[in-house]
């Protein structure tokens, strides 16, 4: 197998090896990306292990297509292009729901996709204002731009990004495409930078309105939330869960789930019920893990990532 990629995969070992692969296991990559997890998982993996692939990116089914013929039939490896929230269909299909020994989310945007001019993710480098993690369906960022309500857009900037200035950037954006439809990257991160009357030294202003946006294009939280809620029908007894997230809320939300499903159904103090009464659908593996300081200075985008794993009862 080819061992070296231009896109540095975050938490590599971390996350597989959180999986405690087994040789016939089956398992899921739920954001393929560009195969940097599904590879090492593949090598763990025996003639009888299996492995089925998503992403929602047209460019991660290139990769995939790259990795089935390097291959050759010698591992079980299947990718589909769809959202991970659809996967249950597909596992019933199979026969396979309750049958899965790992599941490994990999969550917001890789490098390739920020590196990439033309899909509108980098405020740093010019290009059309698209942002969809799928360029096939829904509507672009440019297009949301040209109609949003400056409330709605001060929402999303807020309740997204945790955006500080969100109300003076809303109102600076309508103001702007009365004279001028906003289409590219860098327009945007000119009106968020003159938009902003403080700017954070080791942060670009226009940081966390791209995120905020990106996540709402996307419904990147609900995504999320709702393909946390499908994996303990997916995952077998003793199957693991393992997360990455880049940004709080995303965490927010993984960490309370685990914490939900480990704690069981929540009842009244004094009722006389047991320990295993309650419920219980998963138990937490260790602690947060995050990068270590090697993988940030090899890696400065893996510095803001943390990786949850939990094991289903």
């Amino acid at each position: 197998m080819q061992k070296t990629h231009e896109h540095i995969t975050v938490l590599l070992h971390e996350a597989v090896d959180g999986l405690d692969v087994k040789p016939d296991g089956i398992y899921i990559d739920g954001t393929f990306g560009r195969g940097g997890h599904s590879r090492l998982i593949l090598e763990k993996l025996g003639p009888v292990g299996r492995l089925i692939a998503i992403d929602r990116d047209p460019q991660a089914a290139q990769s995939a297509a790259e990795l089935q013929k390097e291959m050759s039939g010698e591992k079980q490896f299947e990718f589909y292009h769809q959202n991970f929230a659809s996967i249950v269909p597909l596992l019933e299909q199979k026969g396979l729901l309750g049958m899965v020994d790992g599941v490994l989310l990999d969550l917001g945007v890789s490098s390739p996709q920020l590196d990439q001019a033309d899909r509108g993710f980098s405020f740093l480098k010019e290009g059309p204002l698209d942002m969809r993690m799928d360029t096939s369906k829904g509507i672009s960022a440019a297009e949301w731009l040209a109609v949003a309500e400056v409330e709605e857009m001060k929402r999303v900037l807020k309740e997204y990004g945790e955006e500080k200035f969100a109300l003076r950037i809303a109102r600076a954006i309508a103001e702007y495409r009365q004279e001028k439809t906003i289409t590219t990257t860098t327009e945007l991160a000119k009106i968020v930078d003159q938009a902003c009357p403080v700017k954070d030294k080791h942060k670009h202003p226009a940081t966390r309105s791209f995120q905020a946006i990106r996540i709402f294009i996307n419904d990147e939280l609900g995504e999320l939330n709702t393909t946390l809620a499908v994996t303990p029908q997916i995952l077998a007894k003793g199957g693991r869960l393992s997360v990455i997230s880049f940004h709080s809320l995303e965490d927010r939300i993984v960490k309370r789930f685990i914490r939900r499903k480990s704690q069981g159904d929540v009842l009244p103090k004094g009722l006389p019920v047991m320990d295993s009464e309650l419920n219980k659908e998963f138990k937490a593996i260790g602690k947060a893990i995050k990068a270590s300081k090697s993988e940030v200075n090899q890696n400065p985008r893996s510095r803001s990532a943390v990786l949850r794993l939990a094991e289903k009862l």
